[in-house]
């Protein structure tokens, strides 16, 4: 009995002590393939809804109907990083591009 909690000990120290081989590239594939999801589902998408938002902000003419920061108005004027919005018959504000959500045509 004392012979095999000996052995047992024996090969328990051998393996703990044993140096684990490919390690290293496991974990080099691991991360890759971490990286790669990341990208393919949040990376790539963000890119392309950002370059459709801003395809959106280039297309902005007065006479668009847009929803800026949550109020609808009508573009009056269009300056380089704001618009000019006419929210009520003579009420005119001005807000940035960024904040416009979205457009309605003419």
């Amino acid at each position: 009995m004392e012979e095999t909690a000996i052995v047992v000990d024996n090969v328990a120290q051998n393996v703990a002590t044993a140096p684990q081989q490919g390690s290293m590239w496991g974990m080099v594939l691991y991360c890759v393939i971490v990286f790669g999801i990341i990208y393919l589902f949040m990376v790539r998408p963000n890119k392309k809804r950002m370059a459709e938002y801003q395809k959106m902000l280039d297309s902005l003419q007065v006479g668009n109907r847009v929803m800026a920061a949550g109020i609808y108005g009508v573009i009056k004027k269009i300056n380089e990083k704001t618009i000019e919005l006419e929210v009520a018959k003579g009420v005119v504000i001005e807000v940035n591009k960024n904040a416009v959500a979205g457009v309605e045509s003419k």
